[in-house]
């Protein structure tokens, strides 16, 4: 049996973007199950959601508002730490880059291993990393559960519903056209990425966004969706998933099973549901081995590393 290339290296297929107007005041940036980007054009500034992970792929976000705005990019909001969200910051040159404090105490606990372990996963997202400033991504406005930003009239509520893709996950609501950003909290036909993830509480969180009832929401993979039932769909296929992960892990765990044995089965158990979704194969490994570090002895996820990555995919696909 062949080995399977570690992560997404073998993923080197340009995807088609999307740039998609749900409202005269937001935008969806979409490729075909690649990191996603929000934009909100308010009456004064504009504030991007999420960056893309190079300033050089950062320059297509930016010449898409361009075709509909000339307004300043005054906001950068950060949904969450990981590096292929934020790496991209630079090229906006925003007057303030945001995030929640969970996400700031994150990027000092584990920032530089996470930028060397998503630029290993994913050499076609890192395309010219070398346009990466050094250093991280350090947000300039931190705040705790919620806070209100006026782009002119336009409110727009940044917003913490609770832990789920990480600890620090933050949507963007604007309340008054019931749009959600929701970073990687949902994905849309795209496998949701667990390995920095709480399994417990991230179906209470998609719950907290359904009690939003969003009338359309932009998932951090996948197309924009557009009407309430797609929302729904997005946000029952993540919980599904979340759970059905869950429930497979635990059960091996409470049979005394391996690592091992159990990401063997889970893989097998899931694949049939979900095995047509964007990155599964990369994703299954990373999240089943924290779905299995939650069940057992690790509440909070442990820091990955590029030598961590290696070893882990080496244990359960070599």
């Amino acid at each position: 049996m062949s080995t399977k290339a570690f992560a997404s290296q073998a993923d080197l297929v340009e995807k088609q973007v999307s740039f998609t107007r749900l409202s005269e005041n937001a935008y969806a940036y979409t490729a075909e199950g690649d990191p996603n980007t929000g934009v909100i054009v308010g009456d004064d500034a504009v504030m991007v959601l999420d960056t893309q992970a190079t300033p050089v792929m950062a320059q297509d976000v930016i010449r898409r508002i361009r075709e509909v705005t000339d307004k300043p990019i005054k906001y950068v909001v950060l949904s969450h730490y990981h590096a292929v969200r934020v790496l991209g910051a630079s090229a906006y040159q925003p007057e303030h880059i945001i995030a929640s404090r969970d996400t700031y105490d994150l990027i000092v606990e584990r920032g530089e291993q996470d930028k060397a372990s998503e630029i290993g996963r994913f050499p076609r997202l890192f395309r010219n990393v070398e346009s990466v400033p050094a250093g991280l991504t350090w947000p300039t406005i931190t705040f705790t559960g919620r806070m209100s930003l006026w782009l002119g009239q336009l409110e727009v509520q940044l917003i913490q519903l609770g832990r789920g893709h990480t600890k620090g996950d933050t949507v963007a609501w604007l309340p008054e056209q019931k749009i959600l950003f929701s970073g990687d909290l949902v994905e849309f036909d795209a496998t949701p990425y667990a390995g920095d993830a709480y399994f417990q509480d991230w179906p209470k969180t998609l719950d907290q966004i359904a009690a939003l009832q969003p009338r359309a929401l932009v998932p951090g993979r996948g197309a924009a969706l557009t009407t309430p039932e797609q929302v729904q769909a997005g946000l029952k296929g993540t919980r599904d998933f979340i759970s059905d992960v869950w429930t497979h892990v635990k059960a091996g765990v409470d049979a005394g099973k391996t690592l091992n044995a159990v990401y063997k089965d889970t893989y097998a158990a899931l694949k049939p549901t979900y095995g047509h979704w964007v990155i599964f194969d990369h994703c299954m490994p990373f999240d089943v081995t924290r779905c299995y570090d939650e069940a057992t002895a690790h509440a909070d996820p442990r820091i990955w590393t590029a030598e961590r990555d290696r070893q882990m995919w080496e244990t359960l696909e070599g």
